[in-house]
């Protein structure tokens, strides 16, 4: 027999079903819930009202609350962070409306144990039961795999719910999702962890802290309930004499990492944040990102290659120093290291937030080359044609050409396009930092050109 985290749980919901062991076969009465279970079990919710965090999906107005009042649920993808109730809502949905539980994890479970599912979910329809199929991490199945949920999905052999904390737009198959809602569970605030608390402090007694600290435990959990749960159990089991200050707190209980997996949704969601901080001129909201990431263990290479293309696309000619700073920070990065290095970083970051903007040059730059490729292979005019052989200079390469260090004022004013093609303009300097400036240059040398036709 398969250890018990490797079996599916199969199960007729009724209440407090959200509680019932994960081995507990199809129709089988749960034992009472052990006195030394964990907290976190122990305070799971027996109805979608006593959930917490939630209310804009669980409400009488929210999506799960308008489907549990109408009696019937349409296929689902449960989408947040870790910690925020994915799974009991899942478990006491099925229980809502009278559905059969069934649940398979995508860490734990294959091929063999989705067909035994469904099979058995084929033999409950037979005698008039539906079937809830959750899949907890559901991303993780491949595309082969969630393709095969399909079918079943179709003809309303089970009822999906999925939980991820992926974004499902790149973790899941287009046509899954065209057949599941995706409904988006928020972090867990301040309040709503406070909550947790007070019902753990209802069923055990006052935790052994402070107020102060009571309000550093809360925030170390980054929006997990579970988390705050176990750290409380971590407190009542540690029969504490005097309650924890802030400091001893810290020192008793690590804090929560920061969730960030620097190839999935919180890198992207990050550096994006970055980039539109440092383009609005927010130094304070641009070094605040820049830490999340450096303390989140982005590798700081990649944050040096960001600054660098934002140097060139937000500021370019208004300050084309901008790309000077960022270029020298990544070599002081290369030389220094980390801690040392990222404060060049930093220093770069800075700069681009406090310098003058311009996307001038990104806009030439798209410009430019939409024109190169609408306009094929268009021949420079011949004046302006190297002509290194005599049948070259023969047919008239480099004939009239006008070396404008000749010139007057060091400019000809020649026509350097293709004779096919009107003279056009792509880049257009704005009245910002050293653009000012050239843009002076530039209508002055409009002004000649016209002047000298």
């Amino acid at each position: 027999m398969a250890p018990p985290h490797f079996r599916r749980t199969s199960y007729v919901s009724r209440p407090m079903a959200d509680l019932f062991p994960d081995s507990l076969p199809s129709g089988t009465t749960p034992e009472p819930m052990r006195e030394d279970a964990p907290l976190a079990d122990r305070l799971r919710p027996a109805n979608l009202a006593e959930v917490i965090g939630q209310d804009h999906l669980t409400g009488p107005e929210g999506a799960i609350g308008r489907m549990v009042a109408a009696g019937r649920l349409s296929s689902m993808i449960l989408w947040g962070p870790p910690g925020t109730g994915k799974t009991t809502i899942a478990r006491l949905l099925a229980d809502s409306v009278g559905m059969r539980f069934e649940s398979v994890s995508a860490v734990f479970s294959g091929v063999a144990d989705l067909k035994k599912a469904f099979a058995a979910a084929d033999k409950a329809a037979q005698a008039g039961q539906r079937t809830l199929l959750f899949v907890d991490e559901i991303h993780r199945f491949n595309r082969a795999q969630q393709d095969g949920f399909l079918p079943f999905v179709e003809r309303g052999t089970v009822t999906l719910v999925g939980a991820t904390t992926e974004n499902p737009s790149f973790a899941l198959n287009a046509a899954l999702l065209s057949r599941a809602q995706v409904l988006i569970l928020q972090r867990l605030d301040h309040d709503a962890l406070g909550q947790l608390l007070d019902r753990a402090e209802g069923l055990q007694g006052p935790l052994p802290l402070t107020p102060p600290a009571r309000d550093a435990l809360v925030a170390s959990a980054d929006g997990d309930g579970r988390f705050l749960l176990n750290q409380a159990e971590t407190l009542y089991n540690a029969n504490i004499g005097e309650p924890l200050d802030p400091a001893a707190l810290s020192k008793f209980l690590q804090r929560r990492v920061a969730v960030y997996d620097k190839d999935r949704e919180g890198h992207y969601n990050l550096i994006s944040a970055l980039h539109k901080a440092v383009r609005g001129s927010d130094v304070q909201a641009s070094l605040y990102y820049l830490a999340r990431m450096l303390t989140a263990g982005e590798e700081p290479r990649f944050l040096a290659r960001r600054l660098v293309r934002m140097a060139v696309e937000d500021i370019g000619m208004a300050d084309p120093q901008a790309l000077v700073q960022c270029m020298a920070a990544k070599d002081a990065y290369e030389f220094l290291g980390s801690p040392e290095g990222e404060l060049a970083l930093v220093q770069a970051c800075t700069y681009l937030a406090t310098a003058p903007k311009s996307n001038a040059v990104y806009k030439a730059q798209k410009a430019a080359f939409r024109s190169a490729n609408e306009t094929g292979s268009l021949m420079p005019p011949q004046n302006i044609l190297n002509a290194p052989t005599k049948l070259m200079k023969d047919i008239g390469y480099g004939s009239g050409y006008s070396y404008d260090h000749d010139a007057e004022d060091g400019f000809s004013g020649d026509n350097y396009w293709p004779q096919e093609m009107e003279p056009q303009t792509y880049y257009q300097p704005l009245e910002r930092g050293f653009e000012r400036e050239v843009k002076k240059r530039l209508d002055y040398w409009d002004s000649l050109r016209r002047e000298r036709g």
